[in-house]
């Protein structure tokens, strides 16, 4: 490949301030530039490059070879003055004008996307929002304690929860006792049980005394199992008071515990408006109290219906409640009168009534012939 002379090489025009040529200083400038450069090194092989408008500025020296070798050998040069530009442009030299102080460099065609949503802000704004209502209902929650904050109250409705409360706590001392209940009862059967088989065991092997010991125990064995249709009574009367009061009634409570807390969050943020309401009105404070009336209409729509919700439960929980006590205490006293009357065909009667199963001993465990 033929080399230019340096000579022909075209160099970066100084300028003064006010973006004029400085011609005095132009053939020193081309003479510095050409000791400068290696010898051989053509212009061809060499990209002078200006980083601002800055005429004091020295422009850097690069050496490398273009990309397209089919052209004429040309340097791309980045000129601080339109007059300069013109110069160098009849030298065969190819402009670039920067834009905004630097050099503009051709890419493909910029997509503008959406902003990708970041799950670490929107992590931080759900806790951000989670502690102001934990502060505000704190603080709700203190003011009422201390009296000095007003609090919504619905008497009827006040009322019917603690008449639940207070007949959960009735039941649930019942259901103790007749737990109580049921454990001595299966240890008196027990021993009941034992007593008879020893009354058996000597009934055969006393000769004098077989009637008596046989007599007693036949009648220990009759008590036991008329103890143990008892049992099953009494324990079929638990479970369901059971399931009444640690569910039916429990589930309720829940309710009622998720309708308290509607409530706190409700005068919360009505005292949050009122405060508003009585300060000045500017336009600082009228996107505040908008924003507080709309979260506060949304918190008044959440307690309604959790109050419609607890007043519809506590309803169902009083039909419920009645009919299911209704059964298992006549279960319960019919069965304790003919235990203790000695009725054995009355116990049995009973059980039958409310449709109770006994589970003889060892039905629990099939035999290894039924299970073929």
């Amino acid at each position: 490949m033929a080399q230019e002379s340096p000579k022909n090489s075209a160099a970066e025009i100084p300028v003064t301030s006010n973006g004029q040529l400085e011609d005095s200083h132009e053939h020193s400038f081309n003479r510095d530039l050409k000791h400068s450069l290696p010898v051989g090194l053509g212009l061809s092989e060499t990209k002078i490059t200006s980083h601002g408008f800055d005429g004091a500025k020295e422009g850097a020296v690069e050496a490398g070879q273009f990309p397209s070798s089919s052209a004429s050998p040309k340097s791309s040069v980045i000129s601080p003055s339109s007059a300069a530009a013109s110069r160098l442009a009849g030298q065969g030299c190819d402009l670039i004008i920067p834009t905004g102080g630097r050099a503009q460099q051709k890419s493909g065609p910029v997509v503008l996307a959406d902003e990708v949503k970041n799950p670490a802000m929107e992590k931080l704004e759900l806790v951000r929002k989670w502690s102001l209502n934990t502060y505000k209902c704190t603080r709700q929650i203190i003011s009422e304690k201390l009296g000095r904050g007003s609090r919504t109250v619905d008497l009827e409705l006040e009322a019917q929860i603690d008449i639940l409360r207070d007949n959960k706590k009735k039941y649930e001392n019942i259901l103790r006792l007749a737990q109580t209940l049921s454990t001595q009862l299966f240890q008196m059967v027990h021993t009941q049980r034992q007593l008879g088989d020893a009354f058996a065991d000597l009934s055969l092997k006393s000769l004098e005394l077989h009637e008596e010991f046989g007599y007693n125990a036949d009648t220990q064995k009759l008590l036991a199992k008329n103890g143990e249709t008892l049992l099953g009574a009494i324990n079929f009367f638990i479970a369901s008071v059971n399931t009444l009061v640690n569910k039916t009634i429990e589930d309720t409570l829940l309710t009622v515990k998720q309708y308290e807390s509607a409530r706190i969050e409700y005068d919360a943020y009505r005292t949050d408006l009122e405060e508003l309401n009585l300060g000045p009105r500017d336009a600082n404070t009228l996107p505040k109290i908008e924003q507080s009336q709309q979260l506060f209409q949304v918190h008044k729509e959440k307690y309604d219906k959790m109050r419609n919700d607890v007043s519809i439960k506590l309803k169902f929980l009083e039909e419920n409640k009645v009919k299911v006590l209704h059964n298992q205490l006549v279960l319960f006293h019919n069965a304790i009168a003919a235990y203790f009357a000695g009725n054995q065909k009355q116990l049995e009667q009973t059980l039958k009534q409310f449709h109770i199963k006994l589970k003889t001993p060892g039905a629990d465990a099939p035999s290894w012939l039924e299970e073929q």
